[in-house]
């Protein structure tokens, strides 16, 4: 954990319209009073619409401390990340998520001798705002961020990071020579034709330098002598002074920085480890995995030697953090001070990808090292396990309408409700029929629904029941889709903005839970074979479905079954019971419940422009809507190698403007392409 090397005094403060309102205040209050008294974990059981995301900046801004908000997706922390900077606008809320915007990672497959390289596309926006994350938590306490639970996986060194840093101040003498140098350990290159991020330049007195947490500054330290005359901000691309400060710190231009000393340390580390690897590998007489292993880890060296890095470094980061074999390797939580606060957002899905993500990332790098691809070393450049990630908490708050056992075993009695909406929505109520005549009688329910012009959810066990059922209402005049997982991320973007358009009626899916899918327009969720115990009609699935009808008016949930079982009684009994607190809410305040009428968001573009985050003339320069790419006849390579650049500019933009729904449709195009070029090539 970390000390700020700079303090700054602003502390948190939302700004906003509203003021807490229904169970918000209380929830505030004892969240707020048990995180004061030390408790480290607790539950913030909120429904959909109670506006929890209000509650804990309302937190945040009581307790002052860092806050780590973790999201299970990019999607939907790029959405947390555009609330809360829309709230703390004075303060530094950060994105921290994968950079990449595609990813294919090393990987060996023994059964067909297959070796698959490394392949990826890193987006220069994310990266920098991940320097702007790294930064802000060694310069300031007002700092919050928005992260994935990516943000478990091996960064680099915190104090490496941090030591490395270049503090520049007026008027203290500082060789030209010596701040180049500097720099270029920093992993800064020089480039005196192409000034961008992590790029500097000398001009006679004058040194610009371009930071890897800035994309619209640069700093420019004019030297008369061997002393700093002069730091300015400066516009980057006319040379425009923008303002003058008296000192500056320039943070490291990647993560995985090291000084010399423990550079030379680490490189005489791997070669040590190289030759105990080839001779275990020689006494085994596995002479292809030795000289395979041999000629790549030399390559390796030979790179770190001449540039300070080299692809793939980061599966030396045991050797260049100098940890022992099997400790943890650093990750952003390391960057954290030890009082800081730990919220992470729908636990009931973030909690389980926290357990499994080390497993996944281990099998895949096993078999890499026992044939000759890796050294046993890489195996420590991984995400956390679970126990480690447990130690790292301090003080942690579940949010989650419906938080697992993990959490509810863990939060003890520390279990805070937030039940009521201020807009005044009762939970939708819930009926139970006889699943012998289920699709017949949900036809009924959903002609009624289509003459007061309202929109259905149907949700079935299997893939092929939700094909058979749309052909079978299509067949009768129902207008239906259905979604399932074959169906692609742009189509499925596609199908919710055309459901809110009213151009069809009816959905039909397998799992409905997914983000994205509260729709105002909804007010019937029929769950077909409801009785069927399982995930999909587990306690908390069942919740999550009837969730979807909770922004409606009118909004009524049928459960198809032949029986009760306990995760119905389950659901049942928890929604009368939210709706009776709710009714008791609405009598005491006069309140009418109203349908939620919200703008229809076509992509990730449009919400982040409302937020202030990109401008409105990056927003009306990107597509809201992507429709399917046409199959397109292609006569050489050529051609199929220009598509595919167009389209990996395309990516990059939509990922620039944090539409990763729309930069994955571009990345399945370009996987597509990139076969096609292959197979004729």
């Amino acid at each position: 954990m970390q000390t700020p090397l700079f303090h700054s005094d602003q502390p948190f403060e939302i700004v906003s319209d509203f003021i807490p309102s229904g169970d918000q205040p209380a929830a505030i209050e004892r969240l707020t009073a048990n995180i004061e008294a030390g408790v480290r974990e607790q539950v913030l059981l909120g429904v959909t619409g109670s506006g929890k995301t209000f509650t804990m900046a309302h937190v945040v801004q009581r307790v002052q401390r860092p806050t780590l908000v973790m999201a299970p997706n990019k999607t939907l922390a790029a959405q947390l990340f555009g609330e809360f900077r829309q709230l703390f606008p004075h303060n530094a809320v950060e994105y921290f998520v994968s950079y990449y915007d595609y990813y294919q990672p090393e990987a060996y497959i023994p059964a067909s001798d297959t070796y698959i390289e490394k392949d990826s596309s890193i987006n220069d926006a994310i990266d920098k705002m991940r320097h702007s994350a790294t930064r802000s938590l060694l310069t300031r306490r007002d700092v919050l961020i928005v992260a994935s639970v990516s943000c478990i996986y091996g960064l680099g060194s915190p104090d490496e990071y941090k030591n490395m840093h270049l503090f520049l101040r007026t008027g203290e003498d500082y060789p030209m020579e010596e701040v180049v140098r500097r720099l270029v350990f920093m992993l800064y290159e020089r480039n005196d034709y192409s000034f961008h991020r992590g790029t500097f330049r000398v001009r006679g007195d004058v040194i610009d330098i371009f930071p890897a947490h800035e994309e619209e500054h640069a700093v420019r330290v004019e030297f008369f002598g061997d002393t700093i005359e002069a730091i300015t901000i400066i516009d980057p691309l006319r040379g425009v002074v923008l303002s003058d400060v008296g000192e500056i710190a320039v943070f490291p231009g990647s993560h995985h920085v090291t000084s010399q000393e423990n550079l030379k340390k680490a490189m005489r580390s791997i070669q040590d480890e190289l030759q105990v690897r080839l001779v275990e590998l020689q006494t085994e007489n596995r002479l292809v995995e030795a000289q395979r292993l041999e000629q790549r880890t030399l390559f390796d060296l030979e790179m770190i030697t001449e540039l300070g890095y080299c692809n793939g470094i980061e599966n030396y980061s045991r050797h260049l953090t100098g940890k022992p074999t099997g400790v943890a390797p650093p990750n952003l939580l390391d960057y954290f001070p030890d009082d800081y606060l730990l919220i992470i957002d729908e636990s009931h899905i973030g909690v389980p990808q926290i357990g499994g993500m080390f497993n996944g990332d281990r099998s895949r790098k096993q078999t890499l090292v026992n044939y000759g691809f890796r050294l046993p070393s890489a195996l420590d450049n991984r995400p956390l396990r679970f126990d480690e990630f447990e130690q790292r908490i301090r003080q942690v708050v579940y949010v989650s309408a419906t938080p697992g056992p993990y959490e509810l075993k863990h939060a003890g009695e520390h279990v805070v409700e937030q039940l009521i909406r201020p807009t005044g929505l009762l939970d939708p109520r819930i009926e139970v029929r006889p699943a012998t005549t289920q699709v017949d009688d949900l036809l009924e329910e959903i002609r009624i629904r289509v003459e007061r012009n309202e929109a259905v959810l149907v949700t079935t066990l299997t893939k092929r029941m939700s094909e058979d059922l749309t052909q079978y209402y299509e067949d009768l005049g129902v207008r239906v889709r259905y979604l399932h997982s074959d169906i692609k991320t742009l189509e499925r973007v596609e199908l919710i903005r055309d459901l809110r358009h009213r151009e069809y009626d009816v959905l039909i899916g397998i799992n409905l839970l997914r983000e994205g899918l509260d729709i105002p327009e909804v007010s019937l969720v029929a769950v077909l074979d409801a009785d069927k115990e399982g995930f999909l009609r587990s306690e908390r699935s069942l919740v999550q479905t009837c969730g979807r009808a909770a922004r409606n008016a009118e909004g009524m949930v049928i459960l198809y079954a032949d029986k009760i079982t306990n995760s119905m009684r389950y659901t049942i009994d928890e929604t009368n019971r939210r709706r009776a607190i709710q009714d008791a809410y609405n009598r005491e305040h006069g309140i009418t419940p109203q349908t939620i009428i919200s703008e229809i968001k076509d992509s990730m573009a449009q919400h982040l422009k409302a937020s202030g985050w990109v401008s409105a003339e990056d927003a009306a320069g990107w597509p809201l809507a992507v429709t399917a790419e046409p199959e397109i006849l292609y006569h050489s390579v050529a051609e199929i190698h220009r598509e595919i650049k167009e389209l990996e500019k395309k990516m990059q933009e939509a990922a620039r403007l944090l539409a990763f729904e729309e930069a994955a449709g571009y990345r399945d195009r370009i996987r597509e392409l990139k076969m096609m070029e292959l197979a004729v090539g």
